[in-house]
């Protein structure tokens, strides 16, 4: 009869024991290990976001190529220059998803988006006023609808502008401008909705077409009728230094048609024409003051950007939005020259328009 041994059973069954006792002090397998669950290996910090990775590239790319977005379906070309900068506010969103994700390919993607951003507005980041200057200019879409002509007008002339270019002057509020700024600006000239006022002499003034009445309707409109709503003009203001040609131009506003988009045909024509009349200017100094219902990096602009410089962008300090006055997102209202050199330029405070005033100082 075989001898059954014991004692190796029993120490076999506390091996077992043991073993099953190591076992459980192993970890469980989470979710995405070899556990209950699993759907595969661990997701490493390379793969995790590659949804959020692709948006930033998608967006950095968007705004690298913003140029190449057609204009075709409704002016959406324009309508992306005009808000560009904003497209940035995407960047932080993304990055606080890809912290939230642990991915560390969402947040090298994001870098694209950054760098291109940067390249395209972080100059505007930057105070890069100058102190000093010759000449103090400043442009006010004054509007039409103002309800405080007198107070808009009394806070234009405390400005210390040496030259004030107003547009949407209301006929019927003509007058009070005149008066409220006769005593610090003894010059003035006035041409449909759009004037000069100056501390220094104007001559060879003239109206600027801007196309705002183009086509055979407007050409068989008389002179006097097309001078009442013109809104260009161009005059010389003489200093100590030599001749400023100064344009003031009101273009046309870029309206929403349902069914057609974004229609801008009329400012866009009225950019043209400034960029041609700039390009004909004999004189070397200009400055162009306006409410061009657009921003200088709308392609719509080229003509006139390619031949001179926004103040804003080589001296001012941020932005620089203008409209609307109770909560500006975009600038509009444009200070543009060339053959001077611009020192600083800044946003004056709110007056009764739906714009705010712009200002800068150049020299010579």
């Amino acid at each position: 009869m075989t001898q059954v041994d014991t004692a190796g059973i029993a120490q076999g069954d506390v091996d077992t024991a043991g073993t099953a006792q190591g076992d459980a002090g192993l970890p469980d397998a989470g979710p995405g290990e070899n556990g209950p669950g699993c759907t595969g290996a661990r997701t490493g910090p390379w793969k995790r976001g590659r949804v959020l990775a692709a948006v930033a590239l998608l967006l950095g790319l968007f705004m690298l190529l913003h140029a190449s977005i057609p204009n075709r379906a409704g002016n959406l070309g324009s309508l992306v220059e005009t808000f560009l900068p904003w497209f940035g506010l995407v960047i932080p969103v993304l990055l606080a998803g890809a912290l939230l994700r642990r991915s560390v390919l969402a947040v090298v993607a994001l870098l694209l988006p950054a760098v291109v951003w940067l390249n395209l507005f972080g100059g505007l980041l930057t105070d890069k006023s100058h102190p000093g200057g010759d000449l103090t200019v400043v442009s006010h879409n004054v509007g039409a609808d103002n309800p405080d002509a007198v107070g808009t007008a009394r806070a234009l002339a405390a400005s210390g502008a040496d030259v004030l270019a107003l547009e949407e002057l209301d006929p019927g509020a003509l007058r009070t401008y005149e008066r409220e700024l006769a005593a610090a600006y003894p010059h003035h000239t006035v041409l449909g909705t759009v004037g000069v006022w100056s501390g220094l002499p104007l001559s060879d003034t003239r109206t600027v077409d801007v196309k705002m009445d183009a086509g055979p309707l407007g050409d068989a409109k008389p002179a006097d009728v097309k001078l009442e709503y013109n809104r260009g003009l161009r005059t010389t203001v003489t200093t100590d230094h030599g001749p400023l040609a100064v344009y003031v131009a009101h273009l046309g506003s870029v309206r929403l048609n349902p069914g057609a988009g974004l229609s801008s045909g009329r400012r866009d024509a009225g950019a043209q024409a400034l960029g041609r009349a700039v390009a004909a200017e004999r004189n070397e100094r200009v400055v162009l003051l306006g409410d061009l219902n657009g921003t200088v990096d709308d392609r719509a602009y080229k003509d006139v950007t390619s031949r001179m410089r926004s103040a804003q962008e080589a001296a001012g300090d941020g932005f620089g939005f203008s409209w609307p006055a109770t909560f500006p997102v975009v600038r509009i209202d444009q200070i543009l020259v060339r053959g001077v050199e611009p020192e600083s330029s800044w946003v004056l405070p709110a007056t009764g328009s739906d714009h705010l005033p712009v200002a800068a100082r150049i020299s010579w």
